[in-house]
């Protein structure tokens, strides 16, 4: 954990673009996409170093099995979790951090991977996270605020 807090600090420390927010909510899309779209390749993890104790259970021996998202698919989920958690301001509080296209979520990813903070496959690249979808169109959906007595 505290490892993980270094990493952010010397992060925001190097590029300065966007808030702790803006990292925060990037991986919470990712846990989202995973764990709640089901979305991504199932890979096995790899485990550096890994020790064995005279006492280790057979899912200790047993490699972790984590999902791997395309470019593409983690900002879709990004989208889909920013609506669920901001309704019709998701866009304004993505803005708000400096976040106005999807390249951003490939900067905010990239940044992350550098610090060790995130993983990437050989296949991935920068540019998938290239003009995935248009914010305005993406964010600025048919919402119907409902008054009451009108």
């Amino acid at each position: 954990m505290e490892e993980e807090i270094y990493a952010l600090h010397r992060l925001l420390d190097r590029d300065t673009r966007y808030p702790l927010e803006a990292y925060i909510f990037v991986r919470e899309g990712l846990a989202y996409a995973s764990n709640v779209l089901n979305l991504g390749n199932e890979t096995v993890a790899e485990e550096p170093d890994l020790q064995l104790e005279l006492d280790a259970t057979q899912e200790d021996l047993t490699p972790h099995k984590e999902r791997h998202l395309t470019g593409q698919e983690l900002c879709d989920a990004i989208r889909v979790y920013a609506i669920n958690e901001f309704g019709y301001m998701a866009r304004l509080v993505l803005e708000k951090w400096g976040i106005t296209q999807t390249q951003d979520f490939g900067n905010i990813v990239y940044n992350m991977i550098e610090v060790g903070l995130m993983k990437k496959s050989t296949n991935d690249c920068r540019e998938h996270f290239d003009d995935v979808y248009d914010f305005a169109s993406a964010f600025e959906r048919d919402y119907e605020l409902k008054i009451s007595g009108s």
